[in-house]
């Protein structure tokens, strides 16, 4: 299907790629693997056609359609989310009005014995035909069980595409390319911004789909359930293994054991035969032997064993200090925004030492409850933070905040304090940053490598309990593997919000579900949690399912506009939420004219310590009126799109 032909990628006289080649066949599901920056989205955007190759050249048969989801892409905003999703089907109402006006065209004619009639005849016939291929105008339900398996609810359908998060943005741009059912699709980190009831979607769509897929993907259960072939690169060459991902590890570590052997056989014989020659080199008796042994030594095929790329991350969290018996607690904490509850009176308990994830759909409440912990929102109940606790906090967007000015040496140096500045080119050699690495601008580094930086920030200072928000979004496997490892050796308190299975597996000894505003805690690892949930999931969805079918057959016959009562109701009620929000961007902009003025006073070197408290507890509530707006502009809008 697609033909890569001995290409080489260079950048600045850097060999990226380097003379490789390798065929996309039909049904092929590859994984591209690497350590960050082997090449492997520069591979997707050359099949995309996107990148050229520096030499070499990359086939594909005319007629094979090609979709490409990128990590990052601008989006459009100016349409509703089942709008954007309907333009994958561009091409069915550009045939349909071409339909149309062949139909308008023969209803015009007369002239019903001619060839050019029978001709008018036959393409009308022809694009019947093809729009009954393509399903005619029966997409509306393709499109809705795909964005509902991505996680968006019909609620959302109506919604403006600019009113979500860059990452459900990115799952609009995925059900588009899914939707246009393209010969290979091109995937480039598609579960970053997924929650694992997505994730568990997209595997068993991708699987039953029958296009070729050719995915990058650092979630190592996904890649395994999906793909049945892995190419690795590395050190710009490729090695291409007709198997899953855990099997390729396995047969990798074998054929590199076997080339050992082997060379090690081959050195030893070359040794041999060397000594031989240089023993008996001067004897006339031996001179035959000898001339036969110099032969033989030229004709053997010396044999090479696979260059390792042997550029190793070593991470170790410093030993927690001691601290009370209980890390966080928290007692009938509530937290909502006007009448939007997100968490309703859940209780929960961490202990010293416990490691726990957090898992759940997206807006669940997962991030909400750890700004609690972090102290960054004000809620009602009590949350009380254990006896000497220190918390090292990641958060999910922790990369994008670095400077992207500053360099990958300065970053560090700005926030590095006594002893520890004189250990910094150290620190950052241990974690890939070593030599000329260290001058790199954060802007030039790749996700994985500024995940990996804003990861040494964490660690400059000891604390006894981490809070980690999706740390592995953009971290290689090796990387991931050496976290995983760093975590489990860290003595303190761990949560993890993560949707990652194989990074929480053996990891977490205790995982809280976020789900319809509560918090239930589930012993055990993160598969025997699966497990129940996965079975949970399917008897809920036929459920579901049943109630929504016999709704839809009860509304049929009446459904229409809402009763006067009702719409004076709903009137009252988007009323009341439009002043909200009013009053919120009220307080905001007094907030931020507050913050300005401080500002101002600092800048003229004001340095009151009364003042700078004054300063954060305005900032703190500023990003707590700003997420308060996120929400009440959310419901206002569901609101006016319900009248």
């Amino acid at each position: 299907m697609i033909s890569v032909n001995q290409v080489t990628v260079e950048f600045g006289g850097f060999t990226l790629l380097d003379d490789i080649s390798f065929v996309v066949n039909d049904k092929d599901r590859i994984a591209l693997v690497g350590k960050n920056g082997a090449g492997k989205s520069t591979m997707l955007k050359i099949f995309a056609g996107l990148q050229n190759p520096s030499k070499g050249s990359v086939s594909v048969p005319k007629e094979t359609t090609i979709g490409y989801l990128p990590q990052h892409m601008i989006h459009n905003d100016n349409c509703t989310v089942m709008q954007e999703a309907e333009k994958a089907f561009s091409h069915v109402s550009d045939l349909q009005a071409k339909i149309d006006k062949l139909g308008a065209e023969l209803a015009e004619r007369t002239d019903y014995e001619s060839d050019s009639y029978h001709q008018l005849i036959d393409r009308l016939t022809e694009a019947n035909e093809k729009l009954a291929i393509l399903g005619g105008g029966n997409y509306i339900g393709e499109i809705e069980r795909t964005l509902c398996g991505l996680g968006f609810t019909r609620e959302d359908f109506n919604r403006q595409t600019s009113e979500f998060s860059g990452g459900w943005r990115m799952r609009i741009e995925l059900a588009k390319i899914l939707l246009m059912r393209p010969d290979v699709l091109l995937l480039d980190e598609p579960t970053n911004h997924l929650d694992i009831e997505s994730i568990w979607w997209l595997e068993n769509f991708l699987k039953s789909s029958g296009c070729a897929v050719v995915l990058v993907s650092h979630d190592r259960a996904f890649i395994d359930n999906v793909t049945n072939r892995t190419i690795e690169i590395s050190l710009g060459k490729i090695y291409d293994y007709k198997v899953n991902y855990s099997h390729y590890v396995q047969l990798r570590k074998e054929r590199r054991e076997q080339q050992l052997r082997a060379y090690e056989n081959q050195q030893k014989q070359i040794a041999d035969t060397e000594e031989f020659i240089e023993r008996f080199r001067y004897k006339a008796t031996k001179s035959v032997q000898v001339q036969s042994r110099i032969k033989q030594l030229e004709k053997i095929e010396r044999i090479e064993v696979d260059e390792e790329d042997n550029a190793a991350l070593h991470l170790k969290f410093p030993p927690a200090p001691h601290s009370g018996s209980v890390s966080v607690e928290a007692k009938n904490l509530t937290k909502k925004y006007g009448d939007h509850v997100v968490l309703d009176n859940i209780d929960i308990c961490i202990k010293r030492g416990e490691k726990v994830a957090f898992v759940g759909k997206n807006g669940e409440g997962k991030s909400t409850l750890v700004k609690c912990i972090m102290n960054q929102i004000d809620y009602d109940g009590e949350l009380r933070l254990g006896h000497l606790v220190k918390i090292g906090y990641f958060a999910q967007n922790q990369a994008s905040l670095l400077d992207g000015e500053l360099t990958v040496f300065d970053t560090i140096d700005y926030v590095a304090t006594g002893e520890i500045r004189t250990k910094i080119k150290d620190i950052l050699g241990a974690f890939m940053f070593g030599g000329e690495a260290s001058e790199k601008k954060v802007k030039v580094l790749s996700g994985g490598e500024r995940t990996r930086l804003a990861m040494i920030r964490l660690l400059l200072e000891p604390v006894n309990f981490l809070v980690l928000d999706e740390p592995t979004n953009h971290l290689d496997m090796r990387t991931k593997d050496v976290l995983k490892e760093a975590i489990k050796a860290f003595d303190g308190t761990v949560i993890v919000v993560s949707h990652d299975r194989e990074f929480l597996d053996g990891l977490v000894e205790k995982t809280y579900e976020f789900a319809n505003h509560k918090v239930v805690e589930h012993l055990g690892g993160i598969y025997d949690f699966l497990k129940s949930k996965q079975m949970e999931t399917l008897q809920e969805l036929e459920v579901k399912k049943t109630v929504a079918d016999s709704n839809v057959a009860a509304k049929a016959p009446t459904e229409g506009k809402l009763s006067y009562e009702a719409q004076k109701e709903k009137q009252k009620q988007v009323r009341k939420a439009e002043k909200a929000v009013a009053d919120n961007e009220a307080e905001v902009a007094k907030l931020e004219n507050k913050i300005a003025e401080i500002e101002a006073k600092l800048a003229e070197g004001d340095t009151d310590a009364d003042l700078l408290t004054q300063y954060e507890k305005a900032k703190k509530s500023l990003d707590e009126k700003m997420y308060e707006w996120e929400i009440l502009t959310e419901e206002l809008e569901k609101l006016k799109n319900e009248q």
